[in-house]
């Protein structure tokens, strides 16, 4: 398991500046991953509606208002260049 997310704030049109528990610092771009891609990804295309991001106190990921969220394992493998580890079956 990957450290979780700490703090997030808002930069600019899609892009975070996320802090993860073991003190990593990234800016990730979320443009790629809602924009055009409808449901429950529509209401953050809006800059104000994307701006609502916050830290879930549970789960230690990004959430906004609508519920939507992002695998923390999978921003901090994108944020270190770390692929995620492959699960073996027997």
């Amino acid at each position: 398991m990957f450290p979780r997310i700490t703090n997030v704030r808002h930069i600019k049109e899609y892009c975070l500046a996320i802090t993860f528990s073991d003190g990593l610092e990234a800016e990730l771009d979320f443009h790629d991953r809602i924009v055009g891609r409808g449901g429950v990804f529509t209401t953050l295309e809006e800059e104000a509606y994307f701006r609502r991001v916050s830290v879930d106190p549970e789960a230690r990921t990004i959430v906004w208002p609508n519920g939507v969220d992002f695998c923390p394992d999978v921003l901090y493998a994108e944020a270190t260049g770390r692929p995620l580890p492959i699960k073996q079956t027997a």
